[in-house]
């Protein structure tokens, strides 16, 4: 049977629902970890002796909490300890005592970001060569896992400055990993002269480990000369303040290197191929037929959203597209957004009119950017309604005001499906998802 236009909030529903099912940072980490007798298998590949010596968890992200739980579960009665650091805890929590749990501060590193990551310091110089060091490592852990080599108050700044100024994760991550300690290698450094094994859930297109949290197992091929090309890329020069500036030079020239020259053996366990095809298989079982147009969508979010209503126009009915990936959004106006909430306006200003189309910009996490929404679902007629309800969309998507243009449109148009999606913090994070659902007469 042909699926309906009027059922278009339930697909998109079920879609985000399957794919972060797929991306279940729980079951991905119990896949991982396997005991037969004494020994523990990781990854269908790396064993340890469990009588050896001890094993460490390192959880960072904002998975961390159920990929812990996950791996103390499959450890049992084995001995273990360990810290996790997460940017929100449940209610009910599943870990020995052995194991600390910590908040910390997040997109913006912060006092309990650094204290955090000093703990996680302390407790890895009691390692020796016959343990083990289990990190568990999930988006988020950029700047839930921070020790800056410059004071916080300029870390902070530096870090405001890169999240409005439309520098894609990749580039941020150079620079993060240059002036922090725990990047870029740093975390197995501070392991050493343990084993390291990490298992990974990925929020970076194309899986590139030195960006993953900024890559704190993972020695990047970067130098300072890299991140000083970044913030010259972005005129960081003209946005900061000159003294901070020159104390960020200072800091890149003197930048110590890290022991860890290969990585320690990792294991990408979840990322946002993995949600877009399970996404897609549910979108088939509804009557759609499917296709994955990419798994590495980047560029900023208001473009983003124009070329897929661009692409919604052009599909064919009773077809269901994804697209997985990473946008970025240049602030040039002080409202209240997202990514995703960003690209669902833009697409919403651009199918105008257009009939049983469907674009919904998702964030995988729950959060997108500093709102409550996961992101937005738009049709050809949210535009209309809002013209209607004397709402200028476009004067919203310039103000960078995506959250409250589709806040008040759903207040007011409370006959109509809303626009806004509120999940609330999922418990995974593998990026994001659009999905452009067309349906028939």
């Amino acid at each position: 049977m042909a699926p309906y236009f009027a059922d278009y909030p339930e697909h998109v529903l079920k879609l985000y629902q399957a794919a972060l099912a797929a991306a279940d940072p729980a079951t991905a980490v119990s896949a991982q970890l396997q005991i037969t007798g004494s020994d523990l298998l990781i990854g269908g590949q790396q064993h340890y002796d469990l009588r050896q010596g001890n094993i460490f968890l390192v959880a960072v992200g904002k998975a961390a909490v159920p990929m812990a739980q996950a791996a103390s579960q499959a450890l049992g009665a084995t001995p273990h300890t360990g810290i996790v650091i997460s940017k929100t805890l449940p209610a009910r929590l599943a870990l020995p005592e052995a194991i600390t749990v910590y908040t910390g501060n997040h997109p913006v590193p912060g006092p309990d970001s650094l204290a955090t990551t000093t703990a996680v310091h302390d407790l890895l110089q009691t390692t020796a060569a016959q343990d083990l060091v289990l990190c568990l490592i999930s988006g988020g852990a950029s700047a839930l896992l921070s020790q800056p080599l410059v004071s916080l108050a300029d870390w902070q700044a530096l870090n405001r400055a890169l999240l409005v100024s439309g520098c894609p994760i990749a580039e941020f991550n150079t620079v993060r990993r240059q002036l922090d300690a725990v990047k870029g290698g740093g975390l197995a450094d501070w392991a050493a002269p343990a084993r390291c094994i990490s298992l990974i859930l990925s929020d970076v297109v194309g899986n590139a480990l030195p960006f993953i949290g900024s890559g704190p197992t993972v020695p990047g091929s970067d130098t300072p000369a890299d991140a000083l090309a970044v913030l010259d890329r972005y005129d960081m020069a003209k946005k900061l303040d000159n003294l901070l500036f020159r104390r960020l030079q200072i800091a890149l020239a003197q930048r110590p290197s890290h022991r860890t020259t290969d990585p320690p053996p990792h294991f990408i366990i979840g990322d946002v191929q993995q949600a877009a095809k399970a996404a897609l298989l549910r979108a088939a079982q509804s009557g759609f037929t499917t296709q994955l147009l990419t798994a590495r969508l980047e560029g900023e979010a208001r473009e983003v959203g124009r070329v897929a209503a661009a692409i919604a126009k052009d599909t064919p009915p009773d077809h269901c597209l994804v697209l997985g990936g990473e946008t970025t959004v240049t602030l040039s106006g002080d409202g209240l957004g997202g990514r995703n909430l960003e690209t669902a306006l833009a697409a919403a200003i651009s199918l105008a009119g257009e009939p049983r189309v469907v674009v919904a910009s998702l964030a995988t996490d729950g959060e997108d950017g500093p709102t409550d929404a996961a992101g937005a679902m738009v049709t050809g007629e949210t535009a209309v309604l809002a013209q209607q309800a004397n709402l200028l969309p476009r004067a919203f998507l310039n103000n960078n005001d995506s959250y409250h243009f589709f806040q008040t449109l759903d207040q007011q148009t409370t006959g109509s499906p809303p626009c806004l999606l509120r999940s609330g913090p999922t418990g995974t994070n593998v990026n994001d998802l659009v999905f452009i659902l067309r349906y028939r007469e």
